[in-house]
């Protein structure tokens, strides 16, 4: 969830906002004029109406997805990890560390049994155990870790939900 996602939960997404949202998630690198095309419009207003989601914050960034196995990082796990204490020091200093090791794709916050939720992605199941215990297990604030080996990562909805009236 983004910071100010908050201020976008209700936010008026019409037909062609949608449009333009799924298919820029679905190939970031589409034409403009392919994108006005397929949203019904000219090409002046998609690129137009591409700004605008811009500039409202809604979309965020172009991104490039990266085959990982095919540069070398053929393991991926799930790590939880719960923290011994909660002194904001302490859990600021893992916050700003941790998801800036080249092995991080992903850190949640979470919610229950767990404090943290790290996706990571290495060479083998040694750079694991090895990343583990030279990144988590000696860490001072870290009380606990569970790793569980990700077999397939398949990636849902990344645009908004429908619209209620398309829900009808």
């Amino acid at each position: 969830m983004s910071p100010h996602s908050e201020n976008y939960s209700n936010v008026d997404l019409d037909e062609i906002d949608r449009i333009i949202i799924d298919e820029l998630v679905a190939n970031a690198r589409i034409s403009n004029a392919t994108l006005a095309q397929r949203a019904g419009i000219a090409p002046s207003t998609a690129l137009l109406r591409t700004r605008s989601l811009v500039e409202r914050g809604i979309l965020t960034g172009y991104h490039a997805e990266v085959d990982l196995g095919a540069v070398g990082r053929t393991v991926q796990a799930l790590i939880s990890v719960k923290l011994r204490a909660h002194d904001r020091e302490k859990i600021d200093t893992f916050v700003e560390r941790i998801p800036r090791l080249p092995e991080v794709l992903s850190m949640f916050h979470v919610s229950g049994g767990t404090d943290y939720l790290l996706h990571i992605a290495v060479g083998s199941t040694d750079h694991l155990r090895d990343w583990v215990l030279d990144n988590l297990a000696t860490d001072e604030s870290v009380g606990h870790t569970e790793t569980t080996l990700v077999f397939a990562h398949h990636h849902g909805n990344r645009g908004p939900l429908p619209s209620d009236d398309s829900m009808s």
